[in-house]
């Protein structure tokens, strides 16, 4: 056999074998992370400390919490009160409501793919408490990924009105937006890490993510005469 027949494996292959093994992802992570490389999707980074400091200033030890299609990094990040992670199609958040409410109710890059986002966000509007907050996170200057379908975005602008349409008041609502056009060209055709150098420098009009923090009001909102 000559080395002509022998062929490296590509990086998919390498990664692919990563992510399914879940100590190796967590050990190369963990050697990554202390060299610098910063491992989070670049898309994400601005929004995630930027939620975390609102989380850390409601004092998350405190907080029930539940989180639409759960991921690990809410969880893995607070110690939570209580902490209930949804997952699809067991949960359709279109469609179903847990009749408990919570100080808090997290989604994370779901409601791009949802079929009926309005109902959507009724129900979420249903299960936060009184004063209790809605996060909501979803990109905006990316490419089309479905899973399995990819349905819908909104500018910070629209986010609001899409949450007002819901139930939240407007001055209950903060919207947000990060992007720039490095992350926009690095993400069109792979989901990249920051990693060393991904600059979190802002450009308002290349918006790849958007985000919120809606309030409920701690009383109902009456219609005006």
């Amino acid at each position: 056999m000559t080395s002509s027949t022998i062929s490296a494996p590509s990086a998919s292959t390498v990664l692919s074998a990563i992510r399914n093994r879940p100590r190796l992802k967590a050990a190369m992570k963990k050697c990554l992370t202390s060299i610098g490389y910063d491992t989070t999707d670049w898309v994400r980074v601005a929004m995630y400390r930027h939620a975390f400091e609102f989380i850390e200033q409601l004092t998350p030890e405190q907080l029930r919490v539940m989180e639409i299609s759960a991921g690990s990094q809410w969880r893995s990040r607070f110690a939570f009160k209580s902490f209930t992670g949804t997952s699809y199609p067991t949960f359709d958040i279109c469609k179903d409501v847990l009749t408990e409410q919570f100080d808090l109710v997290i989604a994370d890059q779901i409601f791009e793919h949802l079929k009926w986002p309005a109902r959507a966000a009724r129900n979420v509007y249903a299960m936060v408490r009184p004063g209790g907050y809605f996060i909501i996170a979803t990109p905006f200057l990316v490419r089309y990924h479905p899973s399995p379908i990819d349905c819908n975005r909104w500018t910070a602008e629209g986010l609001s009105y899409f949450l007002q349409e819901a139930g939240f008041p407007e001055t209950g609502i903060q919207t947000f937006a990060w992007g720039n056009r490095a992350c926009l060209k690095a993400n069109l055709s792979a989901w990249r890490k920051r990693g060393f150098f991904g600059s979190l420098r802002n450009e308002p009009d290349y918006p790849v993510m958007v985000w919120a923090f809606a309030q409920k009001p701690f009383e109902p909102v009456r219609a005006s005469e």
